[in-house]
């Protein structure tokens, strides 16, 4: 015979459906809250500086919040206007005098690969007009099933660019109302709380926010360094675009794999441009190389890991798990998600020492 259940757990048992209902529903509205993750990461992050503008005096007159957000998200904006107008002009720059060295790098792949490929029977000649007959008979021999992949593609490709389009137009908009009304969310999210935990559970969030506020210095810091040393680096080896190309691939760090792949691609670029033989394609392997070893296994570890409390072994298994877990996006909150984690293991773990099962 069941044993009957008592108001009070009747009613736990109630409330933990709705939460787990209401977490499924957001799991299966993941797509569209991509842009209210996004806003809301970003609003955490500048709410602070809100905050700050908002104590100033005019006067006897306070800055009115409304106009604090304002300040703070144009000056975000431009922020990302100048990373653009950092990449733009290197990339005007570069792609017509990469252009222009194509037939060259043509006729040198002829010379190069050309005896190789006649060897094995293939009597293509790898320069400008052997590649477009190539094509040419390509297209001819099988141009109904390309011409379908192509719309595929493009119809696929263009569907993302408007979904990118309208997640970029959005975050800006839902960023100022979160950042205009952050305090009054969070009080709602604090009243959701069952007065039982309300004590440890708001403890448990001052931790977390202290913990991933030296998690962002500890980020800021990086860059600084990582945007330092790729510039003099690539100044020393005499590249022309070692100010530009350095700090975008230092700012850009905190997006794993984006900032260093850009700044790498960009870096390759100039040296096949800039240097008539292999000395800048090794200088820019070197450079990259020991970045990547740097961030990796010192700044990181200790600027960022020893911040936040965790020690560099960790920072790694996180870095490594979360991307396993959750692909790109879990790299990119690997190290705030872990000290979130920390945080309620180290209160799970004193409940569990002070509990009758361990003590008994």
């Amino acid at each position: 015979m069941p044993f009957p259940l008592s108001v009070e757990q009747k009613q736990t048992a109630f409330w933990v459906a709705v939460w787990v209902a209401f977490w499924l529903l957001l799991l299966a509205l993941g797509p569209i809250l991509t842009p209210f993750l996004a806003a809301a990461i970003i609003a955490y992050a500048l709410n602070p500086g809100v905050d700050r503008l908002e104590r100033l005096r005019l006067g006897r007159i306070g800055v009115p919040r409304a106009l604090a957000v304002v300040v703070v998200v144009v000056l975000f904006l431009a922020a990302i206007t100048t990373l653009g107008l950092i990449v733009v002009p290197v990339l005007q720059r570069e792609i017509p005098l990469l252009q222009a060295q194509i037939p060259a790098f043509m006729a040198k792949a002829n010379d190069t690969l050309g005896p190789r490929l006649r060897e094995m029977g293939v009597h293509v000649p790898m320069d400008s007009a052997g590649i477009k007959e190539l094509v040419s008979q390509q297209l001819a021999s099988s141009g109904d099933e390309i011409w379908r992949s192509l719309l595929t593609w493009g119809r696929a490709g263009g569907s993302a660019v408007l979904g990118w389009l309208f997640i970029a137009m959005l975050v800006p908009v839902l960023l100022f109302y979160l950042l205009l009304d952050w305090h009054q969310v969070i009080a709602r999210i604090a009243d959701c709380v069952p007065r039982r935990y309300v004590g440890r559970t708001i403890a448990m969030a001052e931790e977390v926010d202290t913990l991933l506020a030296q998690y962002l210095r500890g980020q800021l810091l990086v860059m600084l360094v990582l945007a330092v040393y790729y510039s003099v680096s690539l100044m020393i080896a005499g590249f022309d675009v070692a100010l530009p190309v350095g700090i975008l691939t230092g700012l850009l760090v905190f997006i794993p794999y984006l900032g260093f792949g850009l700044g790498l691609v960009l870096a390759l670029i100039a040296a096949v441009l800039q240097f008539t033989d292999w000395s800048g394609v090794i200088a820019v392997a070197v450079i990259y190389g020991a970045g990547q070893v740097i961030e990796g296994f010192f700044l990181t570890p200790r600027l960022v890991g020893e911040r936040i409390g965790l020690n560099p072994l960790a920072v790694i298994f996180a870095l490594l798990a979360f991307g396993q877990l959750f692909g790109f996006v879990g790299v990119l909150l690997a190290l705030p998600a872990s000290a979130v984690l920390m945080v309620a293991f180290k209160h799970l773990r004193r409940h569990y020492l002070s509990s009758s099962f361990y003590n008994a």
